[in-house]
């Protein structure tokens, strides 16, 4: 993974940047950052120690869904970007919304630990794309997600 080429996240025009879950524009939310580590992409992210669940101990299973959704759309941009050969520079990023998203939650989730997500394309199909994504704390997997991610139609 070459951590120096900048996040799909920082090719978001200005106006989509403000998500809770990877909007760089957001001081307030996750801002996460995600890359391409040959055909996968991967995400590292350390939630803060007060996102738990049931048990304080346990990651709340809302902001795994969040984790997912936004490395999904992440991902979709960045292989629509990839299949369509667009150069990518800031606010050229395709912008793509979640019509479906589904998680599994396999094992607990421990709070306080760096965790990883694992993005797949499954489909590119015109402006639906299917992902699969991972997510793994300490070298488990611990969630399984799939989303359904549509291209949003540019106006002009």
């Amino acid at each position: 993974m070459d951590t120096k080429l900048e996040a799909f996240q920082d090719y978001y025009p200005d106006d989509y940047a403000h998500c809770y879950g990877c909007g760089r524009l957001n001081e307030h939310g996750m801002q996460i950052k995600s890359y391409w580590d040959g055909d996968e992409s991967v995400c590292h992210v350390k939630p803060r120690d007060h996102y738990t669940g049931g048990m304080k101990h346990i990651l709340y299973g809302g902001l795994i869904a969040s984790l997912i959704d936004c490395h999904a759309a992440g991902t979709a941009a960045a292989a629509k970007a990839r299949e369509e050969g667009i150069q990518l520079a800031p606010g050229a990023m395709p912008r793509f919304v979640t019509a479906s998203l589904k998680v599994d939650y396999v094992a607990p989730t421990p709070v306080g630990v760096e965790v990883e997500l694992r993005g797949k394309v499954l489909e590119i199909k015109g402006r639906k794309v299917t992902i699969g994504v991972d997510l793994l704390a300490e070298g488990k997997v611990c969630a399984k997600g799939q989303a359904l991610m549509i291209q949003i139609k540019e106006t002009v």
